[in-house]
């Protein structure tokens, strides 16, 4: 056991990538991606020192939509931020469990770090709270990874004492007299044997073609998939999310039945339908539910669940979603920024939260113990995570127990950018069987694998130690 842990070092990098084919989803369109890369130096009260990586892509269309700044503007202020946070954690002196690092991090620096930024840009549109929880997110994740390595063991068997010095009832409020947090650790909401398949999720962007009837010409010829069914039968798919324009009904509707009709052909099991916040009234949602229903029965019953059709800001949308709820499970997903927005929106009848690593490994471990002590159904979504991104992502599904394995669609858009990571692990970077397989992620921390991954990093962006 190791209680006084702090952080001594950071190297920052950022990782430009090109994706093969458009990713479009509410009103925006990803071609490019930024991920920032931390690794964090750490040291206990006795001199020991360890280090930890983390990694998560910027992607400012879903952490910052915007209709009046371009994206380079929203991806430099995320990319300026990031800078801010290696030298907010490098003085942040708060010692202990990453868990409880992490916690102290997002509530006593990360909101006045960002209303001291956007202070600073008082004449232009503020950055919300989402996008900063992705500029954190690498940071808190490399620190679990350094926390698991210090103490020589997988961080998910620290999540617990002696390990751990509170338990949650310091972190989380219940909700129904049935619950109670004391003497209950994240541990006890989390699984103790795991499962090294699981089903995996494709994504079906708004832009990708369905049928050849939907070639441009314009495709890539890189030996992957780009036709739906292709992907289907290179990899087995069986669960298919749909982006949709919760703005555009007919096309909604006519997309979701297309992809269903390419499901059916290719045996697939599961649909879901994403909005990404677009919906401003619970009607549009209803009635494509009850309109699927009445006239495709099948894909109806194929469709697992609704993901997050309204605006993420819960406190000025309060919107009462109990008669969608009533007719498909509805997930949290941009509006579950913390447990205490996942509390919110189950009053208002959400049934279930996505959860996300881009919103740091601390905060996902928070939601995801309150959500399971609610009743609440829990799936783990995708950020496109690439490279190292992709395996705390995946952990974090299998040891959550999710309703349908994980979201992975990084192999669609950009599965070059993993392949040094993919020759260590194979089968969590291809798809097969209609799942991931994860069981070559070994050792301490995240189980990386670092040392044998032959990567090459460019410069790094800032390196700071104490």
């Amino acid at each position: 056991m190791s209680s006084g842990v702090k952080t001594v070092g950071i190297t920052l990098y950022f990782l430009p990538i090109r994706m093969r084919m458009p990713l479009k989803f509410g009103r925006e369109i990803v071609d490019d991606v930024v991920c920032c890369r931390v690794k964090m130096k750490v040291c206990d009260e006795k001199g020991n020192q360890a280090e930890g990586w983390g990694e998560t892509p910027l992607i400012a269309q879903w952490g910052w939509a915007s209709e009046k700044l371009s994206y380079s503007e929203r991806l430099e202020t995320m990319k300026d931020f990031c800078l801010r946070l290696s030298k907010a954690w490098l003085e942040f002196d708060e010692t202990g469990h990453a868990f409880e690092v992490g916690h102290a991090f997002l509530s006593q620096v990360l909101p006045l770090l960002l209303m001291q930024l956007n202070s600073e840009r008082a004449d232009k549109e503020p950055m919300p709270y989402l996008a900063s929880l992705i500029c954190n997110s690498p940071f808190d994740i490399a620190f679990h990874d350094a926390y698991g390595n210090l103490v020589g063991l997988p961080i998910y068997e620290t999540y617990r004492p002696p390990f751990m010095r509170f338990d949650l009832s310091n972190y989380l409020e219940p909700e129904s007299k049935r619950v109670d947090f004391r003497g209950k650790f994240p541990d006890d909401f989390l699984t103790s044997n795991p499962k090294f398949k699981l089903p995996v999720w494709h994504l079906v962007g708004a832009k990708d073609p369905l049928t050849e009837d939907d070639l441009t010409g314009n495709e890539p010829d890189d030996g992957y998939p780009v036709l739906l069914g292709d992907w289907i039968l290179r990899d087995g798919l069986k669960c298919l999310k749909v982006k949709l324009t919760g703005t555009d009904f007919d096309w909604d509707y006519q997309r979701f039945v297309r992809v269903g009709q390419v499901a059916i052909e290719n045996d697939v099991l599961w649909l879901t339908a994403d909005f990404n916040c677009t919906v401003t009234d619970p009607k549009y949602v209803i009635e494509f539910l009850d309109k699927l229903l009445r006239e495709h029965p099948r894909f109806w019953q194929m469709l697992l669940y609704i993901e997050q059709p309204f605006p993420y800001e819960l406190e000025t949308y309060s919107i009462d979603v109990r008669a969608i709820a009533a007719r498909k499970p509805l997930f949290m997903d941009e509006s579950a920024h913390d447990w205490k927005f996942v509390r919110l929106g189950r009053k208002l009848g959400w049934t279930g939260v996505a959860l996300k690593t881009c919103k740091t490994q601390t905060g996902a471990l928070l939601m995801q113990a309150w959500g399971k002590a609610h009743d609440m159904l829990l799936m783990v979504q995708d950020l496109t995570n690439p490279m190292l991104a992709l395996i705390p992502h995946v952990l974090l599904a299998a040891y959550s127990e999710t309703l349908m394995g994980v979201e992975a669609n990084a192999m669609q858009f950009y599965p070059q950018a993993s392949e040094p990571e993919a020759k260590v692990h194979q089968n969590l970077y291809r798809r097969k069987d209609g799942c991931l397989d994860w069981s070559t992620v070994k050792g301490s921390g995240f189980g990386y694998r670092l040392n044998e991954i032959k990567r090459i990093l460019p410069e790094p962006a800032l390196q700071v130690e104490r």
